[in-house]
């Protein structure tokens, strides 16, 4: 009979109990696998690596707040900027392409963002190389829209829907207005997928988001240091027209006039500098000029959108997952001591078993091997157990947590991290069975049969 059959069978007859400490040790190990995968998945998530745009170009506050409204939509938008300044950022000479995008309403179905935008938010890639497909067509018409591959799925949309909106910042005011879903978008796994578009001079139409005259006027003048005068005199066409069409109704259902340029305002604009063929390095170094040069103004701020997450990683999502992993460490380490009482304890009930195997025969160190090889057993078991539970947990709760908070997750999801989990466990249980063995090695046969 080879030792390690012994040690199984030492093992078994104290099922309960070793059945229990390699439970913990599994705990352990399980919980350990459920940090290292949901870090990876928040790297993933977060990692604007291949975002399709150099800058984001919004007001002055929060970068971090600016990314997150903008590319994450989980926050609210900071302020907005005016019609007239984008139409600028389109004529610089060192942008090749500047998409306009409003936030902050909502669907009245799911609670998912909506944000206006034009077609041509589409045309760029989400990520690497990587484009946005539809089922059907691109939001092209004034009341037309598309939603993400998440939006159709729990609201059960189709081609043909019809839907409203919720006011930004209000629970309880619904827009008259509604749009028509004419695509829904194929999964990109980003927040894409949890966001309904709608075409932006739609989303300019509807009652209650044109600025007011005297505010728009107010704003641009501040804006753009002009003054009053200046800027009514600029957009006289437009204040004309904004009063014949008061006098002419008060009514706004339906408001299918064109919203004047002077109360269109944008939330953000998504900016990608010009470069040339194989040298890339033109459009960073032209985004890194175009962001210092905004720093100097009052205007607005051009945000690089790695810089601030790579920040929040750090120093706050790191720091986290540095404690929950030296937490985790500690739970195997009392898991492994857990053990390590188990066999200790069971010496003494073991004196004469060990004795009468000494008496037919075997020699200390073959004790020795076996009480080592049980405390190896009971750790690698809960060990493996563990890994097996720490990615079952994931496949089980990956629809969950993706129908929760929006984030795409890969079921089999894989931290190379965990390859050392197995040798740290093997160790450990070296380190704990080797005083219970040496106990075993020390036992006096003739004092205990």
């Amino acid at each position: 009979m080879s030792l390690f059959t012994i040690a199984l069978k030492s093992i078994r007859q104290r099922l309960l109990a070793s059945s229990l400490t390699a439970l913990s040790v599994a705990l352990g190990v399980a919980l350990m696998i459920a940090v290292l995968l949901a870090n990876n998945i928040l790297q993933r998530t977060f990692n604007l690596q291949q975002f399709g745009y150099d800058l984001i170009v919004g007001p002055k506050g929060s970068q971090l707040e600016l990314v997150l409204s903008t590319v994450y939509r989980i926050a609210p938008p900071i302020e907005n900027l005016p019609w007239r300044y984008y139409e600028e950022l389109k004529q610089n000479k060192q942008i090749a392409t500047a998409v306009p995008v409003a936030l902050g309403d909502r669907t009245e179905e799911g609670g998912f963002p909506i944000l206006g935008t034009t077609v041509e938010y589409f045309n760029v890639p989400y990520a690497g190389e990587r484009r946005f497909r539809t089922s059907d067509a691109w939001p092209k018409g004034k009341w037309e829209s598309v939603v993400g591959s998440q939006v159709a799925r729990e609201n059960g949309w189709k081609v043909g829907q019809e839907f409203r909106m919720v006011h930004a910042g209000q629970d309880d005011h619904v827009h008259d207005e509604r749009f028509t879903v004419v695509g829904i978008l194929e999964q990109t796994g980003t927040p894409n997928d949890r966001t309904v578009f709608v075409n932006l001079e739609g989303f300019f139409a509807i009652a209650g988001h044109e600025k007011p005259v005297e505010e728009a006027i107010a704003r641009e003048a501040d804006f753009f240091g002009e003054t009053y005068e200046e800027v009514s005199q600029r957009y006289a066409s437009d204040i004309a027209e904004i009063k014949a069409h008061d006098h002419s109704s008060h009514d706004h259902e339906g408001h299918d006039h064109a919203t004047p340029d002077l109360q269109k305002e944008v939330t953000a604009i998504l900016i990608r500098m010009k470069s040339e063929e194989g040298k890339g390095y033109l459009a960073q170094t032209r985004a890194i000029e175009f962001s210092s040069k905004l720093r100097e103004g009052f205007q607005a701020q051009a945000v690089n959108p790695m810089v601030p997450m790579q920040r929040l990683m750090t120093n706050l999502v790191g720091n986290v997952r540095q404690l929950l992993l030296y937490l985790t460490g500690v739970i195997i380490v009392v898991s492994g001591i857990s053990i390590f009482v188990s066999i200790y304890n069971s010496m003494s009930d073991r004196r004469r078993e060990i004795a009468i195997m000494r008496a037919l025969g075997a020699d200390r160190m073959k004790v020795f091997t076996i009480i080592l090889l049980e405390s190896i057993t009971l750790c690698l078991a809960g060990g493996i157990f563990g890994i097996l539970l720490g990615h079952g947990g994931l496949i089980l709760l990956a629809p969950i947590i993706e129908a929760q908070s929006g984030l795409a997750i890969d079921p089999l999801l894989f931290d190379p991290k965990e390859l050392i989990l197995i040798p740290v466990v093997t160790a450990l249980a070296v380190l704990i069975g080797f005083l219970p063995g040496l106990t075993a090695y020390r036992t006096d046969v003739a004092e205990n049969l």
